[in-house]
């Protein structure tokens, strides 16, 4: 099991009593996130749908890579590691 550093924007902080970046543990993205949700009862259904997929409009980065060009929720993780946790931006003309 990887302790895992999990940034947290500030819409979700609620969910962690305000902290910015609380730890987690989990071999892969999928596991820290059931962890997170353990630790914090209902940030994990702002970040996954009823199927447990990511929800389109939140983005995970493992150190600085974007899980989806990984392996998705199957993305290996190791001590250390930061997962962030990044929602989308839309907006503009």
């Amino acid at each position: 099991m990887a302790t895992v550093s999990v940034k947290i924007p500030t819409p979700l902080r609620k969910f962690t009593a305000g902290n910015d970046t609380v730890a987690a543990t989990g071999a892969t993205v999928g596991e820290v996130l059931n962890d997170l949700e353990a630790q914090h009862p209902g940030i994990k259904s702002k970040l996954t749908d009823d199927a447990g997929k990511l929800r389109r409009f939140i983005n995970l980065y493992a150190n600085e890579d974007d899980i989806r060009f990984l392996d998705a929720l199957n993305t290996e993780m190791n001590d250390g590691d930061t997962l962030s946790v990044v929602p989308a931006i839309a907006g503009g003309r």
